[in-house]
């Protein structure tokens, strides 16, 4: 009893702090996330003693009443908060550390049927954001963010921001922990990054070749009607009319 009312009193800072919806310390009890996490608690000590058909069941009811899917021998760390959370699935060998962040429709999950350690490992103080997808066997570094609808395949140092598909390190060193901000939307957009280079460099070769053109044009109105290189045109036909002479016996 003294552990849920601890547990209890941990999950409604947690909530205060990332969630302004909430108006009042009760509602905590009605957040799908408090029911999932709590109820993983309890599968998670089932499944480390063996117990794992149990385990399995209360994780599987817990899903369909809340929408949220944790495998019961993953590992999670303090603070975890699954704003929203339908859709979530944490999978078996996931690793979570301290207060992480998740939003509706993230999976963290596998990419095949091989054996061990085959889902991603979370560090500290991460933030993923809605419909996120982080799959494989790796690190996403302490402090890091994940934008909304990426796909992550790859390690991720700590302090970046990860957005696309597939997930690409736009941004490093972030000052301010995303459990704090948890700003989802301010995020570094890597298309209009790259449409932005290719928009100069085709101002620069538009630049270049007007240049080019006026260069061309100078010399035509120095010398009217010669082209450089023209007067070796007939020498170059008179050699290979000889060639084809000789060719011929000729």
């Amino acid at each position: 009893m003294p552990n849920f009312i601890k547990y209890v009193r941990e999950e409604i800072q947690i909530i205060r702090e990332r969630d302004p919806a909430i108006k009042s310390s009760a509602e905590v009890f009605l957040y799908p996330s408090f029911k999932a996490i709590l109820h993983y608690r309890f599968a998670h000590k089932l499944y480390l003693k063996g117990h794992y058909f149990w385990a399995r069941w209360i994780s599987q009811r817990t899903a369909r009443k809340t929408g949220i899917e944790i495998h019961p021998g993953a590992v999670i760390g303090k603070g975890l908060f699954i704003d929203h959370g339908h859709g979530v699935v944490i999978g078996e060998t996931a690793i979570l550390g301290d207060n992480v962040t998740l939003y509706q429709g993230v999976t963290l999950g596998g990419t095949g049927k091989e054996q061990g350690k085959r889902h991603p490992t979370i560090g500290n103080n991460v933030m993923i954001s809605a419909g996120a997808k982080v799959l494989g066997s790796f690190k996403i570094g302490d402090n890091s963010k994940i934008g909304a609808g990426s796909v992550v395949l790859k390690e991720v140092p700590p302090n970046s921001t990860v957005v696309g598909i597939p997930g690409k390190v736009v941004k490093r060193d972030s000052v301010k922990a995303p459990q704090v901000e948890l700003n989802q939307t301010d995020l570094p957009d890597p298309i209009s990054m790259e449409l932005a280079s290719i928009e100069e460099e085709n101002r620069q070769l538009r630049r270049q070749l007007a240049e080019l053109c006026r260069y061309c044009e100078n010399i035509h109105e120095k010398a009217p009607g010669e082209i450089p290189g023209k007067e070796r045109i007939p020498e170059a036909q008179s050699n290979g009319e000889n060639k084809i002479n000789k060719e011929n016996g000729g």
